[in-house]
């Protein structure tokens, strides 16, 4: 009876304070991402209280916010989507792969951690935080610019890479040998395409499946099959975040949009479990030695995310200030960065790397909304300083249709 009261005193105690971070975060209009991490080290190993009854139960907290992230994301598109945005912009993604997760690679490499953390790494500087940069476009106005689309083009696709990435990493961290990664990643590539082979063939008769009027019905179902798949992948040494997402992809219509409605409370709920658990996992005695590697690794992927996004934005015909506020705009990361790091701390693959990918995420998450806001003004000042000023007035005709909502 005594450790039930605490553990109720602790969990409530942390989800009463997520919920006071995130009204300080919302208030000063930035990302909660960095508070929940630091209050994970504040109350966890090494930390001001360490907090002792209720890990257990935060780590399945923070398990099941890892499958809800990844089922909210696979909700946001159709299959169509998928295929159709693969098709048009998959040059973008390859060189979005190369200058960002090659960095990764190369720093875990020369730090002398080994393939397997420098794969790890690779995925932790590669992607995007879907989440953060959604949300500082929204606070700047910019959902109808014309960049946007480009934006989100280099998000779905590293969204799409997430499927294949994630039962690699998983496959590696576990330790299994060639032969049995290669079976699992054939698996996983397999149930992938079967997905949205069956999402774009039969993707109505599923939805009608699961469909309810009743929102409680509704919650059940999609939650239960979602946890269930999930539960399936993770036995069949896929990653269970990739099978929450095949399911999203699965489900279209009013009954992907009726689940987004209602699972958004939850996955905001669980995935503030899941930064708080991270934290809790990583010793803040550890962070001051990898902060100057964490801070070069920072500097080097906020540059090569901002050449990412003005390369992808010159591609699809937008002017130079749209091709700037694109880069900078990508260069956040945040929830899926954790997400990966978070598969090589639970297998002890490297002790330096979680403490690195938390100084690493606190660093960018940080200065993501900065750069979207800064870098093209930035970009501006330092082209007319070098006398290039003559190009303006063509850019500012430019940029009046640009700033002009688009239509749906």
């Amino acid at each position: 009876m005594h450790s039930s009261a605490v553990l109720l005193i602790e969990f409530g105690s942390i989800i009463l304070g997520l919920g006071l971070l995130g009204r300080f975060a919302a208030r000063f209009q930035f990302s909660p991402i960095p508070l929940y991490l630091l209050a994970g080290l504040a109350f966890g190993e090494g930390g001001l209280l360490p907090l002792g009854a209720s890990e257990e139960f935060v780590a399945i907290g923070a398990e099941i916010g890892v499958i809800l992230l990844l089922l909210m994301l696979g909700l946001e598109y159709t299959a169509s989507d998928l295929v159709s945005n693969l098709k048009a912009h998959y040059p973008s993604g390859l060189v979005d792969c190369a200058l960002n997760a090659v960095p990764g690679a190369l720093a875990a490499l020369l730090l002398g951690w080994g393939p397997v953390a420098a794969v790890v790494l690779a995925g932790v500087t590669w992607i995007s935080s879907s989440g953060v940069i959604a949300k500082v476009l929204g606070d700047l106005g910019r959902v109808g610019n014309r960049e946007t689309p480009v934006i989100l083009s280099v998000l779905v696709l590293e969204d799409l890479a997430m499927a294949v990435y994630l039962p690699i990493v998983t496959a590696l961290v576990a330790g299994v040998g060639l032969a049995a990664g290669s079976v699992t990643l054939a698996i996983a590539l397999g149930v992938a395409g079967l997905v949205l082979f069956a999402a774009v063939r039969y993707g109505r008769l599923i939805s009608r499946f699961v469909s309810s009027d009743d929102p409680e019905k509704l919650l059940l179902v999609v939650l239960g099959l979602t946890i269930l798949v999930a539960g399936v992948a993770q036995q069949l040494q896929v990653s269970a975040a990739v099978g929450a997402f095949l399911v999203g992809i699965a489900l279209s219509g009013e009954v992907a949009e009726g689940a987004h409605t209602l699972l958004s409370p939850l996955r905001d709920l669980f995935a503030a479990v899941f930064f708080v658990f991270f934290g809790l996992h990583t010793d803040p005695a550890s962070i001051p030695p990898v902060l100057l590697p964490a801070l070069a690794l920072a500097v080097v992927t906020a540059a090569t995310k901002i050449a990412t996004g003005y390369w992808a934005a010159r591609r699809a015909g937008v002017s130079v200030k749209g091709r700037w506020r694109a880069g900078g705009a990508l260069v956040a990361r945040g929830e899926f960065s954790i997400v990966i790091a978070g598969l090589a701390v639970t297998a002890g693959i490297e002790p330096s790397l979680g403490p690195l990918a938390t100084a690493y995420v606190l660093i960018l998450v940080v200065l993501g909304p900065l750069t979207a806001r800064y870098t093209e003004p930035l970009a501006l000042w330092w082209s007319r300083r070098r006398g290039d000023s003559g190009r303006g007035v063509p850019e500012r005709a430019t940029e009046v249709r640009e700033e002009t909502p688009v239509g749906d």
